[in-house]
């Protein structure tokens, strides 16, 4: 007796013949381009990233040590603090520290430009002009790289964001507030801050962040405005956006010491009336800050650079190169593009030159012809 075996070959059924034509036809009609963004985030990450934020402020409102609960990490191990006769006597200068981040394979070239002394002398008359020249510097840096032969490997070492430190003890802006950001404003992105927001009530910060707002647009100061977000977004990152705008000036707390709250660490300051968390949105914008700067809008204040405040510095370069030209009939440029060997005067009188000697050649050359010819009768 034969056994009937218990499995069976199923026959293939026309919904699997409809399945697999339709996926032969999606084959032929796929081109391939649709993989260029991962293509274009393979490089990005092998490559790596740069960002490069300044911090400007009074001393003793909180600078470095908001710096190091941005990025958790400690870039003034070195630092000397300096008495009080000694900030008197110091001048404005401008310090650079640079460090290496890595967050899941992605790595991140920080620079954190400081301006120690700024804001501490009696006479603070144009202080704000070695931060100026710095930002000059570093855009004519980069536009002489940029029009130099080699431009494969361009460091960019442009200020992407100037983190402003207001004091939370006067009332709104004081006038070197004011100057110092209307010096910046047309040369980097400018977030304002109310330094040690955990020294004022709630409703203290909001009264100080309304006088703040209404400071700037009445002295007309130009701060980094936020992209509007586009009409197919997600409802929850309108949201997100609409509170980073209102929340301007961001009132800001820095803390790096690991406290214990209701059975979690957390980052904070301890008062003897209790624990201030520097990551509580209750207690201040410090996450706003951090989503905006590192999260959400970091390549817009890069693109923001580049687009607007780099080619504003750019056409002006242009624009004093050609009138420099149409003035002195040569080329003569503070930051050269491309080493000329000769100004143009020089080249025309040279071709002039070369053509005497041309009329010169042919005319010994029909002289010498005549002779032969006469020779020859």
């Amino acid at each position: 007796m034969t056994s009937i075996s218990r499995y069976r070959s199923r026959a293939p059924r026309a919904d699997d013949a409809e399945v697999k034509s339709t996926e032969q036809m999606e084959d032929k009609e796929y081109v391939g381009f649709a993989t260029l963004p991962n293509q274009l985030h393979r490089k990005s990450v092998k490559k790596g990233f740069d960002f490069t934020l300044m911090v400007a402020g009074e001393f003793g409102l909180g600078k470095s040590t908001l710096v190091n609960s941005l990025f958790l990490t400690d870039l003034y191990k070195e630092r000397k603090l300096l008495s009080a006769e000694e900030r008197i006597k110091q001048t404005v200068e401008i310090t650079k520290r640079t460090v290496d981040i890595e967050e899941k394979g992605v790595k991140l070239k920080l620079t954190i430009v400081d301006v120690p002394g700024f804001g501490d002398a009696v006479n603070n008359t144009d202080c704000w002009t070695p931060v100026t020249d710095y930002i000059n510097q570093q855009f004519e840096q980069y536009f002489r790289d940029e029009s130099g032969l080699n431009r494969k490997n361009i460091q960019d070492n442009r200020v992407h964001c100037c983190l402003y430190f207001i004091s939370p003890f006067g009332q709104g802006l004081r006038p070197i507030d004011v100057e110092f950001m209307k010096a910046l404003q047309d040369k980097v992105n400018v977030v304002p801050l109310i330094a040690k927001a955990d020294c004022l009530t709630p409703s203290e910060i909001k009264k100080l962040k309304e006088q703040v707002r209404e400071e700037i647009d009445k002295y007309g100061i130009k701060i980094y405005q936020f992209p509007d977000c586009d009409s197919d977004e997600d409802e929850e990152i309108k949201q997100q956006d609409k509170g980073l705008k209102e929340s301007l000036p961001f009132a800001v707390i820095g803390g790096n010491t690991v406290l214990e709250v209701r059975g979690q660490r957390v980052r904070g300051r301890l008062y003897p009336w209790g624990i201030v968390e520097v990551e509580n949105p209750s207690h201040c914008d410090f996450g706003k800050l951090r989503n905006m700067l590192i999260r959400t809008h970091m390549h817009d204040l890069k693109d923001t650079t580049n687009d607007c405040h780099y080619e504003n510095y750019r056409a002006q370069c242009i624009q004093n190169m050609t009138s420099k030209m149409n003035a002195d009939k040569r080329v003569e440029s503070p930051i050269p593009i491309l080493p000329l060997a000769t100004p143009i005067v020089e080249t025309e009188n040279l071709i002039k030159k070369k053509d005497e000697e041309l009329r010169r050649m042919q005319q010994m050359l029909q002289k010498m012809q005549q002779q032969m010819h006469g020779q020859d009768l």
